[in-house]
């Protein structure tokens, strides 16, 4: 580990040290997610109204900059220059690597015609069977733990082969049992758990972006 991603996970920790009971299962996020992008996976990630909120937000940090400058490869540089001119120059000093991530929650017309054809809770588990493969992972959030269409969308992930991995609060509800990591919030208020998994997600993807680009 880099001495930076141990800075942000101490720091973390000193923030917020009510988070130090589930430290154990935060830090196994951390690492299930840097071993997806390592092996060349993807993060697909699901919850319902703050935790939908919650799951933009995270892919908004993975597929951009977060805390770093993330400019492209020389050799991706290079390309755009030489088939692209001007433009290509635009693209490479503008243009940042990016972790693939997907909100399944961002496909309201694929979400809302398997509601209609199918089930309505069986919106994102449609999605994990499509988009999901070994070495990818597939993000839960709840603050119950028992969200029925997070549920089946991490039993979609374990059948496809991929991570499941769940934010819970309360008593981890269902998706406890169900995920391979699962970090339980030591708060009982939704508004609490939510903060809870603000903090967490934000140290998983400076964590992960520490190790994959601070150089």
């Amino acid at each position: 580990m880099k001495e930076s991603s141990k800075k942000i996970m101490e720091q973390l920790y000193l923030r917020r040290p009510d988070l130090l009971p589930v430290r154990e299962s935060i830090d196994r996020a951390c690492a299930a997610v840097l071993d997806v992008y390592r092996g060349g996976g993807k993060l697909l990630v699901c919850g319902n109204g703050g935790s939908c909120a919650d799951g933009g937000h995270i892919v908004g940090e993975l597929m951009k900059g977060f805390l770093l400058k993330r400019p492209l490869e020389q050799q991706t540089k290079d390309r755009l220059k030489q088939e692209f001119g001007n433009d290509g120059e635009f693209l490479a000093e503008k243009l940042q690597r990016g972790l693939p991530a997907i909100s399944l929650n961002a496909h309201a017309a694929l979400i809302s015609a398997f509601a209609n054809d199918a089930d309505p809770a069986l919106g994102y588990a449609q999605q994990v069977l499509g988009y999901a493969r070994p070495g990818d992972a597939v993000l839960g959030i709840s603050t119950s733990g028992n969200a029925a269409n997070v549920v089946y969308a991490l039993m979609a992930a374990k059948t496809a082969g991929a991570v499941a991995i769940a934010l819970t609060g309360k008593t981890g509800g269902r998706l406890a049992k169900l995920a391979d990591c699962c970090v339980v919030a030591p708060h009982k208020e939704t508004y609490q758990i939510q903060e809870d998994h603000l903090s967490v997600y934000h140290m998983i993807c400076a964590f992960v972006e520490s190790e994959l680009f601070d150089e």
